[in-house]
């Protein structure tokens, strides 16, 4: 089943790469130095303020998703509405993860055979958003509180699967992982804005490299 497939790769890789305002035309590039890196995972965010139509942002989705089929898995970020999770899933999609803890949005996104990663920091939120369906609860923004909050967090709630989003970078990841994480999400941190806009790609598949041999302790 593919929904499980995409959950063990979760699992197995540990990163899902955050790729935000980034132009149509340097996104396949951008994704093939990330793959060359080790990424296995991406999620293209829609666009909160509104300056990028959903429609637009879908359709980057679908691009990338029917350029990396078989190779990498491709999901939306920063969904805040069912119409968001419904555009993914006709663009392809396979994964659904918000900033927020949304009942309805994790539920369409069940219903509609995606894997759910909804953002949530207080133990009553982690618990509704499991209860809801979530499939991983994005502890975001988990650098305002640090690994020892997670290790806090997982005590009473160790049956449900966490990643680390916000302020995630190489060298406080171990610390992460010890403290009870099942992976995180990556954004700026790893795209290096400068390698982009001067379409230096290998600058950007060596970070990405830095970053999976980071999370494989090596």
């Amino acid at each position: 089943m593919l929904r499980e497939q995409v959950i063990n790769s979760i699992k197995n890789e540990k990163l899902i790469v955050i790729v935000r305002g980034v132009e149509k035309e340097k996104l396949i590039p951008l994704a093939e130095a990330m793959y060359d890196g080790g990424i296995r995972l991406l999620e293209i965010t829609y666009s909160a303020d509104g300056k990028i139509s959903d429609e637009e942002t879908a359709e980057n989705i679908k691009m990338l998703s029917a350029h990396f089929e078989g190779r990498m898995f491709i999901g939306a970020g920063t969904v805040l509405s069912e119409k968001q999770v419904e555009l993914t899933k006709n663009a392809g999609g396979k994964f659904i993860i918000s900033p927020d803890t949304n009942g309805d949005v994790i539920k369409k996104t069940r219903e509609l055979g995606m894997v759910s990663m909804p953002g949530a920091l207080t133990p009553s939120e982690v618990q509704a958003a499991h209860s809801c369906g979530a499939d991983f609860v994005k502890l975001f923004p988990v650098c305002s509180l640090g690994a020892e909050y997670v290790k806090a967090i997982k005590a009473p709630l160790s049956h449900i699967d966490m990643l680390a989003v916000g302020g995630v970078h190489e060298g406080n990841m171990a610390e992460y992982l010890k403290a009870g994480v099942s992976g995180f999400g990556i954004g700026s941190n790893i795209i290096d804005k400068k390698a982009l806009a001067e379409g230096n790609y290998e600058a950007i598949t060596n970070l990405a490299k830095k970053f999976v041999s980071a999370v494989k302790g090596e």
